[in-house]
């Protein structure tokens, strides 16, 4: 931790302070801390402070009270933290309350992103239910010969004649695109259908004019660059994948990560409670329903479709809500400068 900043609040955050915890839960910590004076009236300070893997967080109070006039949840629910999970508060933090920054945006922020989370679950349920092989397909794998009224698989048709792709040319044939005559010469005459495994579009050769055409080549151009762009990110799935809760979804044979739409509903419940009770309540009073997400109680058909109605109640109840359309800034503004005066007068 930097030295000389002034510690406003510290509390445990996350699945212990919903009252969602269990056994193999971490302990997250969160706060918010003020920059040294010379920081502040200096060139540079720190905004916000990670350690140990993310499971520490401290943001300055300056960026936290940004976070918290966005209605950035994580930062509203610090605010909001229950008092069993209060570490250390100072007397001068309490002049920040939920209720000054509560407003409409609340719906975009809380539900929203937990809409946002319900499409990265159904990301996951498509790289669970649909992997990928190890090995990954190439170009020539989207390529098709022509032949009456249906096409062969060009890897098929070269293996019929024992042709290697090294052998073959390419021209292209005027107004159809991706649509290539096929010539082949075992004499090295030609660049071959592609140029090396990472290439991107097939190779065009210089042929002779009385070389005759043996096919038509047909390239699926834009069905390669789909398969290369869920390839690539399959990939980057499995390298930073939770493996824990990975294995854990797969156990509970639903297909779906459970933890992430336990807090789908988590954020769907407090979006509901704010717009119409206007408060932020952090610890859950329905912690078995949530954990029976979890758990892979439910379908992931059935989760969408009580996700989806809840968003629907979620945006009436915004409608008639009396929060404002966002919070007052300049209020806030006057709380922070008057917190930093006193802080650095001390």
């Amino acid at each position: 931790m930097h030295t000389n900043m002034t510690i406003l609040l510290k509390v445990i955050s996350g699945s212990r302070a919903y009252g969602l915890a269990t056994a193999t839960s971490d302990t997250d910590l969160k706060g918010v801390f003020a920059a040294s004076r010379n920081g502040i009236f200096g060139l540079s300070y720190p905004q916000q402070i990670n350690e140990d893997n993310n499971n520490s967080v401290m943001y300055e109070i300056g960026r936290f009270t940004e976070l918290c006039l966005k209605n950035n949840p994580t930062a509203l629910e610090l605010l909001a933290t229950p008092s069993d999970c209060i570490l250390e508060k100072h007397p001068l933090f309490t002049s920040l309350t939920p209720e000054i920054f509560l407003s409409k945006r609340c719906e975009d922020t809380f539900a929203g992103y937990a809409a946002s989370q319900i499409k990265k679950a159904r990301g996951l349920n498509k790289k669970i239910v649909n992997p990928m092989s190890g090995e990954r397909k190439s170009l020539l794998d989207f390529c098709y010969i022509l032949s009456a009224h249906h096409s062969v698989r060009l890897v098929d048709f070269l293996a019929q004649n024992q042709w290697k792709q090294e052998e073959c040319g390419l021209v292209s044939i005027d107004h159809c695109s991706n649509l290539y005559a096929l010539y082949h010469s075992p004499d090295a005459l030609f660049s071959g259908i592609l140029r090396g495994d990472d290439s991107n579009d097939v190779a065009l050769s210089s042929v002779p004019k009385d070389c005759p055409i043996v096919a038509y080549l047909s390239f699926n151009k834009d069905g390669y660059s789909r398969y290369c762009k869920d390839w690539k990110e399959y990939q980057q799935w499995l390298s930073l994948r939770n493996e824990e809760r990975y294995h854990s979804t797969i156990e509970h044979g639903k297909n779906y990560d459970a933890k992430n739409m336990m807090h789908v509903f988590r954020l769907l419940e407090m979006a509901y409670e704010i717009a119409t009770e206007g408060t932020i309540n952090v610890r859950r009073n329905n912690r078995e329903e949530l954990l029976a997400i979890r758990s892979g109680k439910y379908t992931y058909e059935d989760l969408l479709s009580m996700a989806d109605e809840k968003i629907i109640s979620i945006h009436d109840a915004f409608q008639r809500s009396d929060l404002p359309d966002e919070p007052n800034a300049g209020e806030v503004e006057q709380l922070l400068i008057d917190l930093r005066v006193n802080v650095y007068s001390l």
